[in-house]
């Protein structure tokens, strides 16, 4: 059970790109790093473009108004001028600006958490892992539901031998809050996400099933996926080339096969995120509507409810488990157990600790760089009208 103790010798001080008032994941960002002080400190702020609604926003989360600053340049430039300046940086900006941001702050010498998708082409990936490898820092992405403890509990598992070999994968992010064509030019966190110039070339694929398909290279990392089929559409005519809805077959190197369902316009469905893994002798099944129970099923054999916090879960399920059986856990504790996991990783990096790094499991950059090819292949098969395409 962790109970908030430091992992590390003294948290980082840490800033934010972005995240402002108007943000729809600023709150989760700030919650997940800031929930155990032993992690990361706000030290600064880039809240917003408008620089006055920046300042009376840090105001009231009474930050020092001297670190609140105008842009992310004169963040970067100020805060190196200073003993107690930043060591980290969270871009939580729209998806446009994660590459420059991202780029200008390892030339900072800063580790970076950054929101998904990570950038719009694979290259730039490889161009953001070659800069990191130079400066010796560490990127982050913020898979936000990745940190739920049961999830732990399905990769052990599947590594375990305890379903036999993965069969099938079936997943889904699909729920109902886009069915109003309304929210694109009236809610700021929705008018961005549906202008490609600053999404990238998809909408649900690259906002929603970046995570499920993340999380499935977290609950079975032997699976390689070989090819994907797509098939999206804009139910919402004015969305489109974007789609607010897709279909996506998977062919895996070991003979398995998958598939993903992403929407935002699975009218009035609350349970957004469903996980089934199939063995060739049990199958996993978990969403997060109910984060603390996942299901076993072992052919020919009653259904198993595994809780959370029990104590015969494997120690990788317990090992970040915060609350204790009977209280229930959300999103927060989600986010919080990856901000100290990236914490970890930064730290180990500044160490040269490489066997932690080896061996400690967090959305890194190459897993940020497999949700970049993920969209495009994705977007690649759609638009050459629903073909197989070859994964890397």
């Amino acid at each position: 059970m962790f109970i908030g103790e430091k992992k590390i010798a003294r948290p980082f001080r840490w800033g934010i790109v972005g995240g402002g008032r108007t943000s729809g994941v600023g709150y989760k960002h700030r919650l997940g790093a800031m929930r155990d002080n032993t992690s990361f400190v706000l030290k600064a702020a880039a809240f917003d473009l408008d620089f006055a609604r920046c300042v009376d926003f840090g105001k009231n989360l009474n930050m020092d108004e001297e670190r609140l600053y105008p842009d992310y340049k004169t963040m970067f430039a100020e805060e190196a001028k200073r003993e107690d300046g930043i060591e980290a940086v969270d871009i939580a900006t729209p998806n446009f600006q994660h590459f420059e941001v991202c780029k200008a702050a390892l030339e900072a010498g800063l580790h970076v958490i950054c929101e998904k998708p990570l950038f719009f082409k694979v290259e730039e990936g490889e161009e953001i892992k070659k800069l990191a490898e130079e400066k010796g820092k560490i990127v982050c992405v913020t898979y936000g539901f990745s940190g739920f403890d049961l999830l732990s509990q399905m990769r052990s598992m599947v590594l375990n031998g305890d379903i036999g070999e993965v069969t099938m994968v079936d997943l889904r992010y699909a729920h109902g809050f886009a069915c109003d064509p309304t929210g694109d030019k009236q809610a700021e966190g929705q008018k961005w996400r549906v202008d490609p110039a600053k999404s990238g070339p998809s909408f649900v694929l690259g906002d929603l099933s970046t995570h499920t398909f993340y999380m499935s290279e977290l609950i079975c990392p032997q699976l390689k996926l070989k090819q994907l089929l797509c098939d999206r559409q804009s139910f919402i005519k004015s969305r489109a080339p974007l789609e607010d809805n897709a279909y996506v077959l998977m062919r895996y190197e070991n003979g398995a096969v998958g598939r993903m369902w992403a929407s935002a316009v699975n009218a009035g469905d609350m349970s957004s995120q469903h996980i089934r893994i199939v063995g060739t002798k049990a199958s996993l099944e978990w969403n997060d509507m109910h984060p603390d129970e996942l299901y076993y099923e072992v052919q020919g054999q009653p259904r198993q409810t595994l809780v959370r916090a029990m104590d015969y879960l494997n120690p990788e399920a317990l090992e970040y488990e915060r609350l204790g059986a009977l209280h229930y856990t959300g999103l927060i504790e989600s986010w919080s157990n990856l901000y100290t996991r990236f914490a970890i990783a930064m730290d180990a990096k500044n160490r040269g600790d490489e066997e932690t790094l080896k061996n400690l499991v967090y959305p890194d950059l190459e897993h940020g760089i497999d949700g970049i090819r993920w969209v495009t292949k994705c977007v690649e098969s759609a638009d050459k009208g629903g073909v197989w395409v070859d994964f890397k």
